[in-house]
């Protein structure tokens, strides 16, 4: 078998199984699309031992900054900015995504931004902003940051079943 069919079995009996944790057993505790953001990543991280950390790392990064951002938009800081308010927050909570590529963990700027994108869409999109302080999963930040690490180890999963399955 060629290893990018290899792969793509991999992927598809894996994905099955991501996908049937995330809506069954660990709904509401996983997210199948922030795992498959993560697994992606992952594999153009590097897909190796490295990758698995740096996404893990960055996407993390990414999220707690969205935390901050949603929390600062949400509490009212800066309110008295009006309009402006939001805009602001976001450009001083995007600024580090980019800003700490000089740390090897944090040097996948793609992985910090995804983080950052997956935490305010969901937050965003559920109505769970104001979310961000909960200790439980009904916190947008602990969601990505639980179904990131689930994700990227489905990655590293993955390969290395495609690596059985091309031999």
């Amino acid at each position: 078998m060629s290893k990018l069919t290899a792969l793509a079995l991999s992927i598809a009996v894996l994905g099955g199984v991501w996908a049937f944790l995330a809506l069954n057993p660990l709904a509401g505790v996983a997210l199948v699309w922030v795992g498959f953001i993560a697994w992606g990543c992952y594999f153009h991280t590097g897909g190796d031992g490295a990758a698995l950390q740096k996404t893990i790392a960055g996407m993390s990064f990414g999220a707690v900054l969205a935390g901050v951002a949603l929390y600062l938009v949400s509490s009212g800081t800066l309110g008295g900015l009006g309009a402006l308010a939001a805009p602001l927050i976001i450009a001083v909570t995007v600024f580090p995504l980019v800003a700490v590529a000089g740390f090897n963990l944090l040097s996948t700027v793609p992985a910090n931004v995804y983080g950052y994108a997956a935490t305010a869409g969901l937050a965003l999109t559920a109505g769970t902003a104001a979310n961000v302080t909960a200790a439980d999963f009904s916190n947008p930040v602990l969601l990505v940051i639980v179904s990131t690490v689930i994700g990227a180890i489905f990655g590293l999963l993955s390969g290395k079943l495609a690596g059985v399955l091309g031999k």
